[in-house]
């Protein structure tokens, strides 16, 4: 059974739910770890005192804040534990608001919100009263030593919680929604949309993966072997220089997928070669 991540109460007016949070999704890759070529043996990072001059153990490393001169202040454990903020304990819906109103881009974590036992009818009446009003409410929550912005939706007949970025987190990149300047045609845009209505699905997440992982996969198993894999040359695209004629070709690419046969996808092919 997976750990819970934080483990506390969500209240919102007089209403209190006993909760505990677990990670709703994890990253799932192939680790490639770092070894001696002669020996091959696995390299370790110790933590080495270079005014001491000596390997130190787990029992004698404390955190501290580095000032601007070099110097540390020191901070214990049990000094952080004594300024933890009520929201790392209870979680205040502070308001709620129109889920539209968020944008994906201040999305950090996503969390399953899973009630204790004598918090169930709480939690399925707030449940039932978010999907109802098609709102979600927002909160504080301290977890890791940060307290974070947070917003408990619902999900798949349950809720979640994701926390936010900051404000002062998202960041700027130059020359980013700077487009006055650029003029596009009627037609084009004609074109465009169709060619968005040619490729629209319905979302489905298990139609996506992480191909190189799996071609990654495929090369270790293939070392185990002994073989070699045999990876098709990928097709260079040359730069766009005619819009019309890109947007025309790319509908006719698009309606000729449509009228073939579902075919296998491209890491099935890239088998390991004998």
């Amino acid at each position: 059974m997976p750990s819970s991540a934080w483990r506390g109460s969500i209240s919102f007016g007089l209403v209190t739910i006993p909760i505990r949070l677990y990670p709703a999704a994890r990253p799932s890759r192939v680790s490639l770890h770092l070894l001696h070529s002669v020996c091959k043996t696995r390299l370790r990072q110790p933590l080495y005192c270079p005014h001491c001059e000596r390997i130190v153990e787990r029992s004698e490393v404390v955190k501290g804040y580095e000032e601007k001169d070099g110097s540390y202040v020191l901070i214990d454990p049990e000094e952080i534990k004594k300024i933890a903020p009520e929201s790392s304990r209870v979680m205040d819906i502070l308001s709620f608001a129109n889920q539209a109103e968020i944008d994906p881009l201040f999305f950090d974590s996503s969390y399953f919100i899973v009630a204790e036992e004598e918090g169930r009818k709480a939690y399925q009446l707030l449940l039932k009263t978010l999907e109802d009003s098609k709102r979600v409410g927002i909160s504080k929550v301290t977890m890791r030593q940060r307290e974070y912005t947070a917003f408990i939706r619902p999900y798949d007949h349950g809720l979640v919680l994701h926390t936010m970025y900051f404000a002062n987190e998202i960041r700027e990149a130059p020359g980013y929604g700077k487009n006055e300047n650029v003029k596009l045609r009627p037609q084009e845009i004609k074109l465009a949309e169709q060619l968005v209505g040619s490729l629209a699905a319905r979302f489905d997440l298990r139609n996506y993966h992480d191909e190189f992982q799996e071609r990654l996969k495929e090369l270790i198993e293939a070392k185990r072997k002994g073989k070699e894999i045999a990876v098709e040359p990928q097709a260079r695209r040359a730069p766009v220089i005619d819009m019309m004629a890109a947007l025309k070709k790319s509908l006719q690419a698009s309606g000729a997928r449509a009228k073939k046969p579902v075919r296998a996808t491209a890491h099935h092919r890239h088998r390991a070669a004998s």
